[in-house]
């Protein structure tokens, strides 16, 4: 899949579905651990030396130079590195039959087939848990034994992109608390303007899946990874139940475009940006895309907001942070000294977060102008506890019920329109089922 800053974070949210179909064909690499299977942070930046090759998802960048500008730039601090960039349409794809020899580049982003468990056996570590989670986000999201073996440039926060305009001619200028109050924000654009009130994406379909990041946003709980995993997430108030039932209730009282099976994800931006649809569930990553959409369609880019999920706690939104592809340092790389310096060059330094708009992974950053809204309105940030990650992935490999697919969402949606016979409490029932009867069968 072609990767470019339109399309920046979808991966996101669609990479463990990917990983579940990939994980089928299995991925047995080399095997066994490599000498040296840490990769130290360098003490002296004039002695590190070697050519590195960065395995990279964002051809867009490498075709444009973006990337050897940033190459240029960490020269300037590690004049003895070469560094050569590797773009991969089909990164999942291609990189998982790399990763059979030991040749799968120095630096790389960590495909999602990888299972967990495994990582040490492909990648050298950055260093323990302990010490890199006072200064990084999503260390958690890589740590096998103590140790990180990965880490992400940038993150994203889920909520809804609307168009504040729009929204104000409705009269809702505050935002909603509840699903309830959202859907009646929902009606009143219907009743008061000419916006379609939500957009599905329903034809491209990776956007209805964006809807499983509202985990934790509902609980305001850190631990909802470990809760899914070990528990019922369409259980009565469980985070899915309650997202996947707003989409239905939107859907089903007419919120929705005309006929779902013609969207456009594409054309769906600058409809957005000039007021023709009011709202989407997505990821603070597509705010600058939405904001590019109102400048080339003429519009005003302020207009363009971001809220959080229709849900509180004691009165506060919750929101959660989730990183983009880690980036490791290949266990077998002959300059790992030199690959190691990369990855911490364009975490810390870099400005790669900032120039996409995006979260930084460094905890003391200040928020990105685009979660301005959700700092002034004391939105809560979590950082999700994910030692159950795993556990987490394999229930949905093993359940089939694709939490991280559009597929059930799609069906879900057809079922509140009338395209299909259903009632959504007895599928949201089966789902749940599925998903227990799995953790059983796993012993979870």
């Amino acid at each position: 899949m072609h990767m470019n800053r339109r399309t920046l974070h979808r991966r996101t949210f669609l990479a463990l579905a990917v990983g579940a179909a990939l994980l089928a064909t299995g991925c047995t690499g080399s095997g066994g651990s490599a000498k040296g299977a840490d990769a130290e942070a360098p003490d002296d930046p004039s002695k590190v030396d070697g050519t590195i090759t960065v395995l990279t998802h964002r051809t867009d960048l490498v075709q444009d130079g973006t990337l050897k500008k940033y190459a240029a730039e960490f020269n300037k601090t590690y004049p003895g590195v070469k560094v050569e960039f590797d773009g991969i349409t089909d990164y999942e794809g291609e990189v998982k039959i790399r990763m059979n020899t030991e040749n799968y580049g120095d630096v790389l982003m960590i495909p999602a087939v990888i299972e967990k468990k495994d990582y040490p056996r492909f990648f050298a570590s950055l260093g323990s848990q302990a010490e890199r989670s006072k200064k990084y986000r999503f260390t958690d999201y890589t740590a096998v034994g103590g140790k990180v073996y990965g880490q992400s440039p940038l993150g994203a926060v889920p909520g809804f992109i609307y168009n504040k305009k729009v929204w104000r001619e409705a009269g809702v200028t505050d935002w909603p608390t509840t699903p309830d109050e959202f859907l009646a924000g929902l009606k009143a654009i219907k009743s008061k303007t000419d916006a379609v009130p939500y957009y599905t994406n329903f034809k491209d379909g990776w956007p209805l899946s964006q809807w499983t990041g509202v985990r934790g946003s509902v609980s305001c709980d850190e631990q909802a990874t470990t809760r899914w995993a070990e528990g019922n997430p369409w259980a009565e108030g469980g985070e899915l139940r309650v997202a996947d039932t707003l989409l239905y209730d939107i859907v089903h009282e007419g919120l929705i475009e005309k006929d779902p099976t013609t969207t456009n994800w594409e054309a769906s931006k600058p409809k957005l940006a000039k007021g023709e649809i009011a709202t989407m569930w997505l990821g603070s990553w597509a705010v600058i895309q939405m904001q590019g959409a109102a400048k080339q369609a003429g519009a005003d880019p302020d207009d363009i907001g971001f809220m959080p999920f229709p849900a509180q706690k004691d009165g506060t939104f919750c929101a959660v942070t989730s990183p983009d592809y880690n980036q490791a340092v290949n266990v077998h790389s002959e300059h790992k000294e030199a690959a190691r310096a990369w990855i911490d060059w364009f975490t810390d330094k870099s400005g790669y977060a900032e120039d996409n708009l995006a979260l930084s992974p460094l905890k003391e950053a200040p928020l990105p102008d685009v979660l301005k809204p959700y700092e002034e309105a004391g939105v809560k940030l979590l950082d999700l506890d994910d030692s159950k990650g795993a556990e987490l992935k394999t229930i949905e490999n093993q359940s089939e019920v694709g939490i991280n697919k559009p597929d059930y969402r799609k069906e879900l949606v057809d079922m509140a329109r009338g395209a299909r016979k259903g009632d959504p409490d007895d599928y949201l029932d089966g789902l749940g089922e599925k998903w227990t009867e799995t953790q059983k069968s796993l012993g979870s």
